[in-house]
């Protein structure tokens, strides 16, 4: 049994695939491709010589193109926060009056335990303030 040469490209390339899919190293789906490119050259009658190198040309060409290009986007990913860092600098709502010592106020639809950052200021009921951080349990606004 005599196997034509673009089987074996595509053989390749479902091997090169596996390592792609169980790593998430996106430099085997780059040769996974140019391997199929290779299985095209072949499936059109080109002969060995020119199959190694639409493999190779495909393979490298696509690792000096789309791998900076992902770099880039990894690197320009947008930081999301979360928990309590996703707190801080929010707007909030006086409830009790909020002094150094304690008072309440309602963050993100809760009603949080607060106190003032400055021990010498008050807000009243009503007042629009700023969380600076959360210390525990407590939102500390000014």
């Amino acid at each position: 049994m005599d196997i034509d040469a673009w089987v074996w490209w595509l053989i390749g390339a479902v091997g090169l695939g596996i390592p792609l899919v169980l790593t998430a190293m996106p430099e085997f789906g780059m040769f996974a491709v140019g391997a199929v490119a290779a299985a095209v050259t072949a499936a059109l009658g080109g002969g060995p010589v020119a199959q190694v190198l639409v493999f190779v040309i495909v393979s490298v060409a696509l690792l000096a193109v789309v791998r900076p290009i992902a770099n880039r986007h990894r690197d320009q990913r947008p930081q999301h926060r979360s928990g309590i860092d996703a707190l801080k600098g929010r707007s909030a709502v006086v409830l009790e009056r909020v002094d150094g010592t304690g008072g309440r106020i309602k963050l993100a639809g809760e009603i949080w335990s607060a106190r003032s950052l400055d021990p010498g200021l008050s807000y009243e009921p009503g007042l629009q303030v700023d969380v600076v951080e959360i210390d525990g349990a407590t939102a500390v606004v000014m």
